[in-house]
């Protein structure tokens, strides 16, 4: 994929976190909210020519967003896309913890797209 693709896959999982959520599949909308955060930064590393291909390189790579951007809440905000994908493997979060934290992921990968540097606005 490439970085246009990983934003609009970002996009359209982080719609269907929230159908998910509608319709009380906590589990797979949790790894939606993961997977929407994910491609964000893979987008976002892809247009800095930084690598990809790895859960610890994605960490990187937000932290060196974090850096460049001179926003370390980005930090937080892809640790809480993390506790979203383990939860979809160990059911652990509770009511408002999901709720609190879709919010801040909700943020973060919207702030990554803003820092990706391509539109990737068209729909696939």
């Amino acid at each position: 994929m490439n970085a246009v693709e990983h934003i609009q896959t970002a996009r359209t999982f982080l719609r269907d976190s929230d159908k998910e959520f509608s319709v009380g599949d906590r589990l797979q909308a949790c790894e939606k909210l993961w997977g929407a955060a994910s491609h964000a930064v893979m987008a976002a590393a892809q247009n800095n020519g930084w690598p990809d291909g790895s859960h610890r390189s994605l960490k990187t790579a937000v932290r060196q967003l974090a850096d460049q951007s001179g926003d370390p809440a980005l930090r937080g905000g892809f640790a809480a896309a993390e506790k979203f994908h383990r939860n979809f493997y160990h059911d652990f979060m509770e009511e408002f913890e999901i709720l609190d934290d879709r919010a801040i992921v909700h943020d973060f990968v919207n702030g990554v797209l803003a820092l990706a540097g391509t539109d990737g606005t068209s729909e696939a």
